[in-house]
């Protein structure tokens, strides 16, 4: 019980350090839906891996890099908001991923099942998540200053497109890793819940990106916490936590006026 709460927390900080962060620059962009749309389109690949016996972060992980790859190319293609393009599809993949998946391992699929992690769940998070942050922070100003102007970005010879993919990409991945803690139903919320509280009480960008990261780990871990001694699906009792900061900041912001 405690070996596995221990991986389950250490899981929820990197997942929560890394979802915050990266959905920081989704609430700036006014990204939000595709953040949360990704998540239902893990589902049938999610399935795939209960029906074949192989690991679920993968097909997770590869209909999401798929998935991201055709938003960019239809994105750049048609020049429709990515909100569009995703909100056309993610309702497919979810229909479909409920299909497939057997009754028993639905609600684990759909609502996450933290004590079923296991010590390669938890190393796959950390790597995947020190990767994301990482690659994220050597982009992070590009994808502001593409946000803010795209004709000044590519005059200062940044790639847009390809920055835009990359970003994309690191997404699918933390929302991958993601859906251990909180199901596909909900890790969408660990990409933009945080962002959004961390966004009322920050005067620049620098403390909006930390305070980000901060709240996907206060949302992630306390959720893991109160699950475990409650013995309660984790997903909705991170969401639950993740409100109660967005709310705290809230009130904070009113009182600071």
């Amino acid at each position: 019980m405690i070996e596995t709460l221990i991986l389950s927390l250490l899981t929820g900080i990197f997942v929560g350090i890394s979802a915050g962060y990266l959905g920081s620059l989704m609430v700036l962009e006014k990204m939000s839906l595709v953040g949360d749309a990704l998540s239902h389109v893990a589902l049938p690949g999610l399935a795939l891996g209960i029906l074949f016996n192989f690991p679920s972060f993968l097909g997770a992980f590869a209909f999401l890099f798929a998935s991201a790859v055709a938003i960019w190319y239809l994105g750049r293609v048609t020049k429709l908001p990515y909100e569009t393009i995703v909100g056309a599809v993610f309702t497919l993949a979810l229909a479909i991923g409920v299909i497939m998946i057997p009754e028993a391992e639905l609600l684990e699929a759909l609502f996450g099942d933290i004590t079923t992690v296991t010590i390669v769940d938890t190393v796959a998070a950390v790597i995947v998540s020190v990767v994301a942050l990482s690659l994220t922070r050597m982009i992070y100003k590009k994808l502001v200053l593409g946000m803010i102007s795209e004709e000044l970005a590519i005059s200062k010879g940044i790639d847009v497109s390809k920055t835009n993919l990359l970003y994309l990409l690191l997404v699918s991945l933390v929302v991958a890793v993601g859906i251990k803690i909180v199901g596909t139903l909900l890790v969408g919320f660990l990409v933009i819940v945080p962002a959004a509280a961390a966004k009322n009480i920050s005067s620049d960008l620098s403390r909006y990106a930390v305070l980000s990261a901060s709240f996907g780990v206060v949302s992630a871990c306390s959720g893991i916490i109160v699950s475990s001694y409650m013995n309660v699906a984790t997903g909705p009792l991170v969401v639950l936590s993740g409100i109660v900061v967005f709310v705290v900041t809230v009130v904070a912001k009113q009182m600071a006026r």
